[in-house]
């Protein structure tokens, strides 16, 4: 198990692709690690859990506030946890967000690292080093970006996930493909979902992939200025329509790059709208839906990537090539309800 050093502006990651969870005994001390998780992944692999400190939280995004993060410090304060303590996220995006969060802020800041056991966690949301908590229905509203000082896959614990769960990462792999990666999408085109389930080698080949994709943007842009944007491509509605509607990730933000699409077909000439909801469809993923126009675009106002009276949205010329275009509020209000 040899790493892979990939370095940031102010910190370097290991990456252990071919990793196992047996492995992060090397890693971490496991007499003043704590590993964070939630009841499901506790539940089905309590045994590798056994001589470790562990703090168990409900699953669900839901739990991803302020209200947890006071529980899980006030928890390290019992189990007198300093600075040479290490926290260990071993989850879906929930658990590596609030993860990196606590750990950013406890003592002004101590050393963490995930392993991502859901497809999204491996190949999104456990990179880049955005750490935060929702707030109401504002997703992520509050956090940091500190990267962790590694990350692990161990591929067996995607054995106890859900289909639910494979689509809903696969939503972030179709993403990776539309705004960078036209080979990608071409592959997978020609395969399915169950395609990758049963074989292991062309899944842990798309992971890394997927990953590196990830690893060298934010490489580029760790702190969102430029092309870090390029990656919220289906976020900005997916995100208002998530929390909204109750929504998985990659469900939401599957119907936000179908109105992406459209959206990038009216403002940029993008032909390709129908293959991009065609692979979405493909994968078991929810493309046109009904919702409630005026309440979301309220939620969708309040975004990030709003500037003033502008939206800075996530667009695509052709597959493989997203693009950052401003859109004034009034303007997207109309296209929005429109479609």
């Amino acid at each position: 198990m040899t790493p892979e050093t990939y370095k940031f502006s102010k910190a370097s990651t290991q990456y252990y692709f071919d990793g196992a969870f047996s492995n992060l005994k090397k890693i971490a001390d496991n007499k003043s690690a704590i590993i964070i998780t939630d009841e499901n992944i506790f539940n089905a692999h309590e045994p590798k859990f056994k001589g470790w400190n562990v703090i168990v939280l409900k699953p669900g995004e839901e739990f991803k506030v302020q209200a947890t993060v006071d529980t899980i410090i006030e928890k390290m304060i019992e189990m007198e946890a300093d600075r040479k303590t290490t926290l260990v996220g071993i989850g879906g995006g929930v658990i590596t967000d609030i993860t990196g969060y606590v750990a950013s802020v406890y003592m002004r800041g101590i050393s963490f690292g995930f392993i991502p056991t859901s497809v999204l966690a491996m190949v999104d949301a456990s990179i880049g080093g955005k750490n935060g908590i929702d707030v109401g229905v504002y997703k992520n509203m509050v956090g940091i970006i500190r990267q962790p000082s590694f990350i692990l896959h161990d591929l067996k614990l995607l054995g106890s996930l859900p289909e639910s769960e494979w689509q809903n990462g696969f939503a972030e792999i179709i993403k990776h493909a539309c705004i960078k990666d036209a080979a990608m999408f071409a592959e997978l085109e020609q395969h399915s979902l169950e395609n990758y389930r049963k074989d292991k080698k062309k899944m842990a080949s798309l992971i890394r992939r997927n990953a590196l994709i990830k690893i060298k943007v934010v490489q580029k842009d760790e702190f969102e200025k430029g092309d870090r944007k390029l990656l919220n491509f289906g976020h900005t509605l997916g995100h208002a329509l998530e929390n909204q509607y109750e929504l998985s990730h990659g469900q939401a933000i599957s119907i936000g790059m179908t109105y992406a699409s459209l959206i990038s077909g009216r403002l940029r000439g993008f032909k390709d709208a129908e293959k991009v909801i065609s692979v979405l469809e493909q994968y078991k993923l929810p493309t046109y839906a009904e919702f409630d126009k005026p309440k979301v675009l309220e939620v969708l106002k309040m975004d990030k990537k709003r500037v003033q009276k502008e939206m800075s949205y996530v667009l695509l010329d052709r597959i493989g090539k997203g693009v950052i275009q401003p859109i004034a509020l009034q303007q997207l209000d109309k296209i929005i309800t429109a479609l």
